[in-house]
């Protein structure tokens, strides 16, 4: 019998207007607080105005640092830590998708550790306090209010995650109208972040009854309620499907991690430029059938309703993941590759995986046939 547990710490606020509900619970955390948000997204959806106004009525005083960009870089959370310690704030709330809650996450352990730098957060023994989280996730994806999970862009322009405690944010406020005005692009890659998610949470080696449960209910909404949202962006139903799917498969990794999957898609996106939902999309399909060489019964339980690869493949070909033209050196391949091998994802992930065998996936995935 697999021994197994489950740690949730964050509060799930989730429906329309929850924030104006629900508000009283910051209050608990000071007087002052730091909104760390993008430019214009943020603005766009109403979340910012609905956060400002509630936090008004609470008579805290604001600071908003409103410059994260996507793919956060360590200077950016230093510059947002610095701020932050210099208005003294109390609390820290991310306002957006996965960057400006990710942000929000480093800031909050920077900023109380005036010493540390951002590279000593991979190493969670460098640090045992931060400022307290509440987390307003904008887009259906990332399921970053409800993970102990940062993702931040090196100096040297690598993109990874470190993971602590204090990362899960106190509460998470989860309202689908923030997602009405998301593009037809950012939907799908978001979606398809959060379906990576959920697939490689059940074929992690630390999947569990509980998490596998929440996983396949993930996989199941996005199936059904993808397609149906880009066909209808304005109905709030099929958002909040997205939105749910979205959080449950935060909930999974937070207790799994991911696999192989995740570290591949870090190059595309750092090298390619493309949105990190879209580059797990490419790898998947070929990944989960080299996979399936070892762990078949794993691979079909992931696959879940969409019976096989094949099947997964039209499903995102419908969705539009393989609409990107994308082309890699060998020279290229074969140095990503070496970094795979080294990332903690691989020793998570079912069957051997070689240097030939990533290049492999790799040059099949971005030839999209």
């Amino acid at each position: 019998m697999k021994e197994w547990s489950f740690y949730m710490p964050t509060k799930v606020h989730f429906g329309e207007r929850v924030l104006k509900r629900e508000a009283g619970v910051i209050a608990a955390y000071g007087k002052n607080a730091f909104v760390v948000t993008g430019k214009s997204s943020s603005k766009r959806n109403g979340s910012l105005d609905d956060l400002l106004d509630m936090l008004k009525e609470l008579d805290l005083k604001v600071r908003i640092f409103d410059e994260v960009e996507e793919n956060p870089t360590f200077s950016l959370v230093e510059n947002a830590a610095e701020e932050c310690r210099r208005v003294g704030a109390d609390v820290v709330i991310g306002v957006g998708g996965g960057s400006p809650l990710d942000t929000a996450k480093a800031v909050a352990i920077l900023a109380v550790n005036e010493s540390l730098k951002p590279e000593e957060l991979y190493d969670s023994s460098n640090y045992s306090h931060a400022l307290p989280i509440i987390a307003v996730p904008t887009t259906a994806g990332t399921g970053s209010e409800v993970t102990q999970y940062s993702v931040l862009t090196s100096h040297g322009g690598r993109k990874g995650g470190f993971a602590s405690p204090l990362n899960f944010p106190k509460h998470a406020f989860v309202d689908p109208r923030y997602t009405l005005t998301m593009s037809h692009e950012l939907t799908t890659a978001t979606a398809v972040d959060a379906l990576s998610h959920a697939m490689e949470g059940i074929l992690s080696s630390h999947s569990t009854p509980l998490s596998d449960t929440l996983a396949q209910k993930a996989v199941e909404l996005i199936r059904e309620y993808l397609p149906r949202t880009l066909d209808e962006s304005d109905n709030l139903e099929f958002r909040s499907k997205l939105m749910l799917a979205s959080t449950l498969a935060g909930m999974v990794i937070a207790q799994t991690s991911t696999t192989v999957i995740h570290a591949m898609g870090y190059h595309l996106t750092t090298f390619k430029g493309l949105k990190h939902g879209t580059a797990n999309g490419l790898i998947m399909v070929e990944t989960l059938k080299h996979i399936r060489k070892f762990a078949p019964e794993v691979v079909e339980k992931a696959l879940g309703p969409f019976e096989s690869e094949e099947r997964l493949r039209g499903f995102l070909e419908k969705v539009g993941i393989y609409g990107t033209d994308v082309t890699a050196t060998e020279k290229e391949l074969a140095s990503w590759a070496d970094v795979v091998l080294k990332a903690s994802h691989i020793k998570r992930t079912p069957g051997i995986f070689t240097k030939s065998d990533i290049i492999t996936i790799y040059a099949h995935s971005l030839k999209q046939g």
